[in-house]
């Protein structure tokens, strides 16, 4: 779905960009720039709560991380419904991008339990984001998926240092859980390393299809949004949890 909105296919350009943690949308007026203080500041927030703990750090923004795509594939599908028209396929793409970060939850579950202090912060974070969220999108739904293309961008970037961490042996490069070898068909003897390059790749996705569909909203070009490449998922989710 997403080339069909994004840019034709590329498979240079698309390796190129495969996951790439420095790629940045410039913002463009006021919509943007608000979508990129936002994100900053709850990326200040974070930083200072989690510090290097990127286990524990991926536990509570993966809760956060799947609600965009749920709000945004409610709005749409009734949107489509009043007005009758297609929605050229972007309820089955945001539904995917929230199935698939709570597969990220699941999966950093098993690495890091959370504290009751996190457990507490995740009932309070996730209510309020949602309500906020639902509220942004009603009524502009190009700074909400702006938001989240931002958001992607920075976990992208988080998870580069999460594979810094496992690389100079500061995290242990623990054998990957079940789930993620069964999500994303990853080997027998696959390790966290591998979970987190996967899970890097779905965001980096993620952050180039929200950064579409916010520019598409708009009227801008989209040329340059050639999303990075998605990892096969396990279509039996079920079976994985």
């Amino acid at each position: 779905m997403a080339n069909s909105i994004l840019a034709p296919s590329d498979d240079s350009l698309a390796k190129e960009r495969e996951a790439e943690p420095r790629i940045h949308h410039i913002p463009q007026g006021f919509s943007d720039h608000f979508a990129l203080g936002f994100t900053k500041v709850l990326r200040f927030c974070a930083d200072t709560f989690f510090a290097k703990r990127y286990g524990h750090r991926a536990i509570v923004l993966e809760t956060v991380a799947g609600v965009p795509g749920m709000v945004g594939a409610t709005i749409q599908h009734l949107t489509s419904l009043r007005r009758m028209q297609d929605d050229h396929g972007w309820i089955r793409t945001l539904m995917e991008e929230a199935e698939n970060e709570r597969m990220h939850l699941m999966t950093f579950i098993a690495v890091a339990q959370p504290t009751w202090f996190e457990r507490l912060v995740i009932q309070l974070v996730q209510g309020g984001f949602y309500i906020a969220f639902f509220l942004l999108y009603l009524v502009s739904p190009r700074t909400a998926h702006r938001i989240v293309g931002y958001f992607e961008e920075e976990a992208v970037m988080s998870y580069t240092f999460y594979l810094a961490e496992i690389d100079e042996g500061r995290a242990e490069n623990v054998p990957a859980p079940a789930i993620a070898r069964h999500y994303w068909k990853l080997p027998a003897d696959a390790t966290l390393r591998d979970v987190v390059l996967v899970v890097r790749a779905d965001e980096a996705h993620h952050r180039d299809v929200n950064h579409g569909f916010a520019s598409k909203i708009a009227g801008e070009p989209i040329v340059e949004r050639i999303p990075a490449p998605y990892p096969e998922h396990a279509d039996d989710i079920r079976m994985a949890v």
